[in-house]
Formats: structure tokens, C-alpha cells, sequence
């Protein structure tokens, strides 16, 4: 049972999860102690209980389990980025330079670790003006620089009337949304699908979940390390390497892969409204993505990752609001367009609610 991986970037959701998973076993916060009193259960009978106390949880599943589980059965079925078409607007009067292509256009960030903050990064590498919407005193220590690099960020309570109001003006402007909010968190705070539409005719609406959007865990809390040993990978890995313990794939690549991928969506979705005036709506999910991957043959040859070289880092030097630093290249080269951020990245809530 995996329990609350990814402390240092989740605190938040972790704290909740070992609370849940305390009071479920009944045990008092020591390791021996949670230990004897997790071996007295099925592993999904705790994952189980642990959820439906309001806690993260997942047993650790074969990839043969999850494509016969409900929820695999259900997500086998959905698109891996599934694309829906809006009602035509008039046209935007965007004008689109090969050197910086998507300057001038405004994204509204509603997302957190780590897959929506990759593809928002994306976005604002190529120019867009990205605007990163946090509650108030949210904090992800240790990746704050990573992900908030070409972003202002600000907190903005949605919960409180001024917030909301805040942020329908913020939406009413946005070309892009991009939220990795669970499914019914945004309808909890009354900005739904339709009101979103209502509120930005035309937006391109991106959106990200743990375990799909159908099925039985389709509103199911979760991050890349659970879903990893959810669907299997994480035994796949352990059983591979000959390890004792799971075995995730690395670098959080679940939430790499699907960062890459919302940000594909969006940029397919302002080439439609370029062409149309059509907005959209797009989505996928950490579990679609696993599959995915589960899908992909077996690479024929492996090698290990080269050594860090000189020509791998960035020779300028970048002003952090931590001080100077600096950063890998990017992963990725456009010919004709280069990768680059306007501005440095900076700490949560330190920039206004405004465009």
C-alpha cells in the first residue's frame, strides 16, 4: 500500500491522507505500530477505507488486475486526450509570428503538481502571458521554481465572494483555461462547464483528472505515484528490476507526459479558433496516459542517461526570486521558433489577480 508518496510536493493532500490512514487503522503515528496494524488488512479493503475517509490511497495492482478492474476496463475505453468543439465566435484578430507564436495570448492557470504546470510552462515559453490562480497561503515546496518559470502567479480565494467575482473577470478575458481541479470541484464553486462557456465564449478549456472521466473512480482523488501503482506499473517495475518494494517509472513521468499533452491540446485549440472561431473543451488523465504507456511495445534497447554536460544548461543566467540560477534547456527545439521565458520564476502569490 502506498500511502501519501510525493510528500515534499503534496503536503496538503498528504497530511489529509495519513490523517484518514491513522484513523482507519487505529494506530498511534509510529512506523511498527502502522506497520502490525496494516498487515491485519486486505490491501484493497485499506485503500478502500482509507478513501472513503477522505484520504489519498492504492494498493499496488498487476497490469493484468487493472485491465480487468472497472476503472481499467473504463479507461482502456476513453480517447487519450478526448476534444470537444464549442459554438463558432468571431474570429480573434491574434496575430501569430514564428518567433514568438503564441505572444499576445492570455492563460489562466488552475493547476497544480506537476502535469498542469508543465503545459502551462509550455504555453509560456512560446510567448503566452500565463496566469498562475493559487488559494490563498497555497505553498509547493521544492518545486515552486520548476513550475512557475514564464508565470505571474496569485492567490485568489474562490470561495469567497470577491474571489469569484475576481475570477469571472480574469475568465471573461482568458483565451485559455487550463484546471486540473477533480471533476465537480469547479461546479462546487459554481463555474461548471456551461457557466465557464457563458462566462468566455470561444475559451479553450483544458482539463486534467487522476483516474478518468468514466467509471466507477471517475471523481477519485490522486496523483502520478498513486495512479503509477494503480495500473500496474509500479509492480511491472518492481517485478523487472527484481526490487522488493514498487517500482515507479521516474520523474514523476506520468505527469510529464500528460503536461506535454495538455499543452498540445491547447495549442490545437487556438488553431482551431484561429481558423473557425470555435472554442473547445479538452481533457485526459493520469490513468489514460499510464495506459498509454502500458500499450507502447517494449523498447528494444535501453541505455542509461548520459552525464550532465555543459552544453545541457543554459548559459544565461537566470534572476529567481531565490537569486541567480541556472536552468536545464528545454527538452524540446522548434525550428524557426526558440523556447524561452519572458519572465523568471517567482514565488506563489506574488503577483496581483489581474491581467
Amino acid at each position: 500500500m502506498r500511502i501519501g508518496n510525493g510528500a515534499s510536493i503534496r503536503a496538503t493532500v498528504v497530511a489529509r491522507s495519513k490523517t484518514a490512514a491513522l484513523a482507519v487503522l487505529n494506530a498511534p503515528e509510529e512506523k511498527a505500530a502502522v506497520a502490525a496494524a496494516v498487515a491485519r488488512w486486505k490491501a484493497v479493503d485499506l485503500e478502500a477505507a482509507i478513501v472513503e475517509r477522505g484520504g489519498c490511497a492504492a494498493a499496488m495492482l498487476t497490469l493484468a488486475e487493472w485491465r480487468d478492474h472497472p476503472q481499467g476496463t473504463a479507461v482502456a475505453s476513453e480517447p487519450l486526450v478526448f476534444h470537444e468543439t464549442h459554438a463558432a465566435q468571431a474570429r480573434p484578430a491574434w496575430r501569430v509570428r514564428a518567433h514568438r507564436p503564441l505572444e499576445g495570448i492570455r492563460v489562466l492557470d488552475l493547476t497544480r503538481v506537476l502535469a498542469g504546470p508543465v503545459a502551462t510552462r509550455f504555453l509560456a515559453g512560446f510567448g503566452a502571458d500565463v496566469l498562475r490562480i493559487d488559494p490563498p497561503g497555497w505553498d509547493e515546496p521544492g518545486v515552486v521554481p520548476e513550475t512557475t518559470l514564464g508565470k505571474r502567479c496569485a492567490y485568489l480565494d474562490l470561495r469567497a465572494r470577491d474571489g469569484r467575482a475576481t475570477f469571472e473577470r480574469l475568465l471573461a478575458a482568458a483565451d485559455v483555461l487550463v484546471h486540473g481541479y477533480r471533476p465537480g470541484a469547479l461546479e462546487g464553486l459554481g463555474f461548471g462547464t456551461e457557466r465557464r462557456r457563458a462566462i468566455r465564449p470561444g475559451v479553450v478549456d483544458v482539463s486534467l483528472d487522476a483516474y478518468g472521466w468514466s467509471g466507477p473512480w471517475h471523481a477519485r482523488r490522486g496523483f502520478d505515484s498513486l495512479v503509477q501503482m494503480s495500473t500496474g506499473i509500479a509492480d511491472a517495475g518492481m517485478r523487472r528490476f527484481g526490487t522488493e518494494r514498487p517500482f515507479p517509472l521516474p520523474v514523476q513521468a506520468l505527469d510529464q507526459a500528460a503536461g506535454y499533452l495538455m499543452a498540445a491540446a491547447a495549442i490545437r485549440g487556438l488553431t482551431a479558433r484561429l481558423d473557425t472561431g470555435a472554442g473547445c473543451s479538452a481533457r485526459t488523465s493520469l490513468a489514460r496516459v499510464a495506459q498509454a504507456l502500458i500499450e507502447m511495445p517494449p523498447p528494444t534497447q535501453t541505455e542509461d542517461l548520459a552525464p550532465e554536460e555543459a552544453h545541457d544548461v543554459d548559459e544565461r543566467a537566470e534572476e529567481t526570486a531565490w537569486g541567480p540560477a541556472r536552468r536545464l534547456r528545454a527538452p524540446l527545439t522548434i525550428a524557426g521558433t526558440p523556447m524561452h521565458w519572458d519572465r523568471a520564476a517567482t514565488a506563489l502569490g506574488s503577483s496581483l489577480a489581474e491581467w
